[in-house]
């Protein structure tokens, strides 16, 4: 099977940490023996200008290898001019945060273009043969007279060979962090505001004030493979933001059993649940200043690695391979229907 894969996110050497889940995504579905062409969207480089070009793009990838499926690996406007492209071949659209929940603690500017891209988004989910959804929020924020029979719930997939325990203190000295205190790793990304990383200092000042010796590491600008290490080095991940899908970092702390303390966003609640030591607060300084201090008098690792056994890469690509193949079923059955329309006419 050949898939021609549209994305805007893709790691560089200039950006090593944009869009690794997608490099992973990819990586997956190559290991289980697709065949798999990339084409990158330089959002970064030429802004919005870069999606003028997006039709032409896919049109050329089309006719230099010929693909069964075309799989835009996020929506917005890139997805629809994905879906518009790809004419007689079956679309999969990826939705995966903003590209359907918008971007609600942006400027005032920045959230009038969010919102395009959203009303983008809806028009590319009717277009498309299949839909992927990361978590049970984003099916819900789709457009209700998308059919459910071509959306699924496929989360992103965790390297498990290079997501794994290991010696905390090992970690921690490379990265120079102090062993006596609660290291709390927060997730900054690019400084994105849905991540409030006030909301967490906020938590980590009231934890320090009621006792607590804490320090907050911001996860930014880490290349991937270096990851495993910001991870086994921390004593908790601290995750605060307004709204998610499937956040990778907390699959692949869980990876590493590591405890976390999480505002109930996205599908945060699901991956925790019957993790002893891991918790979900309120989204207020307070309750997850209280998480926090639970850590602490805990007894360090979970027993997590389990819950995220069925999310490598390998069995999500197997995933996706089967949705693949059930939607080409579907556009060769449509097909078909067509085909056979005008012979049922003649005969009567």
């Amino acid at each position: 099977m050949r898939i021609l894969a549209i994305t805007n996110m893709y790691p560089t050497s200039e950006h090593p940490t944009h869009g690794t889940f997608v490099e992973q995504q990819i990586r997956g579905l190559k290991r289980i023996g697709l065949s798999v062409e990339v084409v990158v969207i330089d959002r970064i480089a030429k802004g919005m200008a870069a999606y003028f070009g997006v039709a032409r793009q896919v049109r050329a990838a089309k006719a230099r290898c010929a693909p069964d499926i075309i799989h835009s690996l996020y929506g917005g406007v890139m997805a629809e001019m994905v879906t518009r492209a790809a004419e007689d071949v079956p679309t999969v659209v990826s939705f995966c945060g903003d590209d359907l929940l918008g971007e609600l603690l942006s400027g005032p500017v920045r959230r009038i273009i969010s919102q395009y891209g959203v009303l983008a988004s809806y028009r590319a989910a009717k277009r498309a043969d299949g839909i992927v959804v990361k978590s049970k929020n984003l099916r819900d924020a789709l457009p209700e007279e998308v059919p459910d029979s071509k959306i699924r719930i496929i989360p992103n997939g965790v390297d498990l060979e290079r997501f794994k325990p290991m010696d905390p203190g090992v970690a921690r000295s490379r990265l120079g962090w102090r062993p006596e205190c609660l290291n709390v790793l927060f997730p900054a990304n690019t400084g994105d505001p849905r991540k409030r990383p006030e909301l967490a200092r906020a938590a980590v000042n009231i934890a320090e004030s009621n006792g607590l010796s804490v320090e907050l590491h911001q996860l930014r600008g880490v290349p991937h493979p270096q990851v495993p290490i910001w991870l086994n080095a921390s004593d908790v991940v601290l995750l605060t933001s307004l709204h998610e899908g499937s956040p990778n970092i907390i699959k692949e702390a869980l990876a590493c059993n590591i405890p976390v303390v999480s505002v109930d966003v996205g599908d945060v609640s699901e991956r925790l649940r019957g993790v002893s030591g891991c918790h979900i607060a309120d989204a207020e300084p307070n309750d997850l200043a209280r998480k926090l201090q639970l850590v602490s008098r805990g007894s360090g690792r979970v027993d997590s690695r389990c819950k995220v056994e069925d999310l490598s890469l390998e069995r999500i690509a197997v995933k996706l391979k089967e949705f693949y193949d059930e939607v080409l079923s579907s556009r060769q059955g449509q097909r078909t229907m067509q085909v056979d329309r005008p012979r049922i006419k003649q005969s009567l």
